[in-house]
């Protein structure tokens, strides 16, 4: 799983669009979709934050992500 997979499950699961997420987050709703999509495997800490502050996602699931996908949350740190 990716941190775009793990966005786009939470949100589905809450129900909220990616318009709604934009609004909450300050972040364009075409961004939030390319994450989403994996077309940005690498966004900054602040906007990952933003969402995941949003969906009531603690930053801390980065760690089971990393021990899940590696790669995937190294390109998230570059």
């Amino acid at each position: 799983m990716t941190i775009g997979d793990m966005i786009r499950r939470r949100r589905k699961e809450k129900g909220i669009s990616l318009s709604e997420l934009s609004r909450m987050t300050g972040v364009s709703k075409s961004y939030l979709s390319y994450i989403e999509r994996g077309m940005k495997q690498n966004p900054s800490i602040d906007v990952v934050k933003r969402i995941f502050h949003s969906l009531n996602l603690p930053i801390t699931v980065l760690t089971s992500l990393e021990e899940e996908n590696p790669k995937a949350v190294n390109d998230f740190h570059r």
